[in-house]
Parts: structure tokens; C-alpha cells; sequence
């Protein structure tokens, strides 16, 4: 139940960390917090109860020693003194070997994913597949297995070293306390029977704190993604009151905004864009033009609010974008990226004619043959990638969010389908009073939109309106753009 809990929160804080702290991260280190991580925080949290209540046995034991003599008792915690000590060595060394195992577990975690995203390239070349298993994943498993295995080892010999201080205190107190001290008979009857009854939840408590431990490292990798184990009541945003059904769309302005990957801001090696101004007004059709790593991806993070920039302003209808209102913004807009996600189920939209509606965009995108809609769910998603990507605009259109982005949306469209996406939906949804960005190689439609913008190094090197030719090549358009610059 614990877990559960754990893994339900968690997946909710993970929507609400930025998308910086999650890509720095990489997948398979956020799949190893969800799984491995949640895990051994729920153990960990197990054991609690159990350590304090022999937590409290332990100290109502000293008090009752102490009680029966101090002299002895100086003498017990003296010893226990150097338990401890030689305990902590042993315990700082176990606590350096699992957390290198959690570093291992999350590489293992990546070649999984590895071998599931390349399985084509590994069957495809032996050499490959050989080198794959024995020098990552073999590797790696065997790395992990040590690592546990000594850690084990530690706690082990922690665990035997303790056991004989105490068989050790015993025997000096029989022995060698009734020659150095007079006591009572029953003084030293008590303090042994005492000692022997303290010995269960002592071993009790040692052996939870490998557990305590993987608990702790794991909720050092989890606050490490920018997470933490509030409540989902404490972590919840508010939507800003917003009603995408009756929302207008406003004017967005960019006034010198910079963004840069290196997070304490722009260096002299890390690609920065920017400062950038920028407008998108209500029936805008924007075309975005530049060559590879020119900024256009950066940018349309930067645009939807994925991204928060370091310096200017973003404004939405007059109002200055925030972090307190950042995820509010976001819901302004639709959006097919570059590398979009299809979820089965046509979540968080309008159910009462959702069916119809997703049954009439089927059609108009040629995929009604292919795909069915019956109770918000998509009968497949197990399509090409062009007719993938035709559902996801699928997904976007039934959102009507005031802004559309489309991120290389007709990269992989065959030539009538290319036509359709820029002769007919653009217009169409600059005709229903839309703000469209399409990041786009597609020149011969250059002529279609009111501005086209051109990146290069991460800055707008020029502005151009519509060609008065439907097929201007793009090497003119670039000879404009950049006398322009």
C-alpha cells in the first residue's frame, strides 16, 4: 500500500518538475525512481514502528542498568563506545557501496531501454548484439551484484563484531566485574539477564539499517529529480481559473527573452537563444525556418512554457508569465512535437461528443479505416509513423486550444497529405481565429503563411511576409531573410 501510495504521488510530482531537471536526468534514471527507489522507501518506512519500539526497549534498558550500578554501566557504555565506532566504519563503507549499486541499478535501467528501442539495429548486426550483452548489460549486472554482495558483507561483519562485544560484556561481568567490585549477587544477576533481553532488539535494530540505508539513498535520488514526499494536497496547482471552452484567444508577446541550457545562465560555450521578440496574434499563421540545431526545438519549448527563460518577458493577453502561473499558461495551446507521444485513451477532453467529433476528424484525415474511437479509447495506435503522427494532430484538434504549434508536423507525410495539412487545416485554423506556429523545410508553401521566421545560432536573423509567389524557392527566401538581417 505504502508503494502505491509512493509511485501514485511521485507520478504526479514527476508532471510538475521541469522539463530541464527531467532531461538532465534521462528516462531511465526517472523509471529506476519509480520502480527500485519507491520501493525502498516503502521498506524502509516498514521498519519504522518496529525500530521504535525496540528503539525504546534499548534506552529503558540502559536506564535500568544504570540503576543497578554506574560504575558498570560507565563501563558498558565505554565498550559500546568502541562498538559504535568500529560499527560506523563498517556502516560509512556499506553506505558508499549502495549507493554506487543504485548508480549501477539506473545504467541498467538505461540498457533496458537500450535493448527494447534498438532491438532492429541489435538483431540486424551480431557483433553489435555480443558486444551489447557482454560489455553493458553483463557488466553492469555483475557490477551490481558485487556491489550488493559487499555491501552485504559489511553489515555482516558489523552485525558479528556486535554480537561479540555483547557475548564479550557478559562474560566480563561474570568473570571479571565480581573481582574488581563488590555488587551484590542480584546487581549482577540483573544486569546480565538484562543484557541478554536487550540482545533480540539489538539485532533487531542493526538488522533494519540496511534497509534504512537503501531507504535513505533512495530518497536522495528522489529529491534529486526536484521531487519530495509532501502531500499531493501540499503539491497541487491551481488552473488559474481556466475554461479552455470559453477562454478567447489573446494576443502573446516575447519582449528579449534568453534562454540558455547552461543553468546559471548564458556562458560562453553553452548555445543560447536569444534575446528573441515575438508576437503571435489571434489568426496568425507563422511558419519557423532554420537549419539544424538553429534553435527552432529550443524555441518552441520556450513558446509553449516547457521552458523557462532566464531573462525577458512572456506575455499572455497583457498578463507577464510566471512560475505561479506557468502550467496555466500551458493550456493555451496544442501541440504535435517532433517526438510526440500517442496515449491510447483521449484523456482530460470533453466526453459527452467526444466519440463523433474524434469520428469526424478520423475521417477528414483519412484514418476512419484504420482507427475506431468508442469510449474515448483509439482501437490502435499500431500504425506507420506518418498515420501516427496524423493522430496525433488528431489529439490536438480536439483539444481547440487557442494556439496550435506543430514541430515538423509533415516531415514524414506523403505529398497529398502534405497538401492537405498546408492548403487546408492550417487555414482553416487560422480561419477559426487561431494563433498557428509550424516549425517547417517545406518552401513550396512558404506563400501560405503571414510571416515566416528564420533561426540561426539561436537567434531570429530575419522576418518575411507571405511570398507573393505560391513557389518561391527557399534559397531566395533565404537571400531575403538574410539582407534583412
Amino acid at each position: 500500500m505504502r508503494a502505491f501510495w509512493l509511485s501514485s504521488m511521485l507520478c504526479a510530482q514527476v508532471t510538475r518538475t521541469s522539463l530541464r531537471t527531467l532531461e538532465k536526468n534521462g528516462p531511465s534514471h526517472i523509471l529506476a525512481v519509480l520502480t527500485d527507489d519507491v520501493s525502498a522507501v516503502a521498506w524502509a518506512l516498514q521498519c519504522v514502528p518496529g525500530l521504535t519500539i525496540n528503539g525504546a526497549v534499548l534506552v529503558g534498558g540502559a536506564v535500568y542498568l544504570a540503576c543497578l550500578s554506574w560504575t558498570i554501566f560507565l563501563g558498558v557504555v565505554g565498550l559500546m563506545l568502541v562498538g559504535a565506532l568500529t560499527y560506523k566504519v563498517l556502516h560509512d563503507r556499506a553506505f558508499r557501496l549502495i549507493y554506487a549499486a543504485r548508480e549501477s541499478r539506473a545504467s541498467l535501467f538505461r540498457h533496458f531501454r537500450s535493448l527494447t528501442e534498438g532491438i532492429k539495429e541489435l538483431m540486424m548486426h551480431r557483433g553489435r548484439r555480443e558486444a551489447f550483452l557482454s560489455e553493458d548489460v553483463t557488466h553492469t549486472a555483475l557490477s551490481l551484484r558485487h556491489l550488493n554482495l559487499v555491501a552485504t558483507k559489511q553489515y555482516m561483519i558489523a552485525d558479528g563484531w556486535t554480537q561479540f562485544l555483547f557475548y564479550s560484556l557478559i562474560g566480563a561481568i561474570l568473570l571479571v566485574v565480581p573481582n574488581l567490585f563488590t555488587l551484590p549477587a542480584e546487581s549482577l544477576t540483573g544486569y546480565v539477564f538484562t543484557i541478554l533481553y536487550m540482545m533480540n532488539p539489538q539485532w533487531a535494530v542493526i538488522g533494519t539499517v540496511p534497509t534504512l540505508i537503501r531507504g535513505q539513498v533512495a530518497l536522495e535520488k528522489i529529491e534529486g529529480l526536484g521531487l519530495s514526499l509532501e502531500s499531493l494536497e501540499e503539491a497541487k496547482e491551481t488552473d488559474a481559473g481556466f475554461h479552455p471552452q470559453t477562454l478567447q484567444t489573446p494576443s502573446l508577446e516575447w519582449e528579449g527573452v534568453v534562454f540558455s541550457y547552461d543553468d546559471e545562465g548564458p556562458g560562453d560555450n553553452s548555445f543560447v537563444l536569444g534575446p528573441v521578440d515575438f508576437r503571435l496574434n489571434p489568426g496568425d499563421l507563422v511558419f519557423i525556418v532554420g537549419g539544424n540545431g538553429s534553435g527552432k526545438s529550443t524555441f518552441v519549448k520556450l513558446l509553449v512554457g516547457l521552458y523557462r527563460p532566464q531573462l525577458g518577458e512572456i506575455r499572455l493577453g497583457g498578463t507577464p508569465i510566471a512560475d505561479s502561473n506557468r502550467d496555466w499558461y500551458r493550456q493555451h495551446f496544442s501541440v504535435t512535437f517532433s517526438d510526440f507521444y500517442l496515449f491510447e485513451k483521449l484523456l482530460g477532453l470533453e466526453k459527452n461528443t467526444l466519440d463523433s467529433r474524434a469520428q469526424m476528424y478520423l475521417r477528414n484525415l483519412a484514418l476512419d479505416r484504420k482507427v475506431r474511437v468508442t469510449e474515448q479509447r483509439l482501437s490502435t495506435t499500431d500504425l506507420s509513423q506518418g498515420q501516427r503522427r496524423r493522430l496525433a494532430l488528431l489529439t490536438a484538434y480536439l483539444e481547440d486550444r487557442p494556439f496550435y504549434v506543430f514541430d515538423e508536423w509533415a516531415a514524414d507525410q506523403d505529398p497529398q497529405y502534405k497538401e492537405v495539412f498546408y492548403t487546408e487545416l492550417l487555414p482553416e485554423l487560422r480561419d477559426r481565429g487561431k494563433g498557428v506556429a509550424v516549425i517547417t523545410h517545406d518552401d513550396r508553401y512558404f506563400h501560405l503563411g503571414d510571416r515566416i521566421i528564420k533561426f540561426d545560432e539561436g537567434k531570429i536573423i530575419g522576418s518575411w511576409s507571405g511570398s507573393s509567389s505560391p513557389e518561391e524557392p527557399l534559397h531566395r527566401v533565404n537571400r531575403k531573410l538574410d539582407r534583412r538581417a
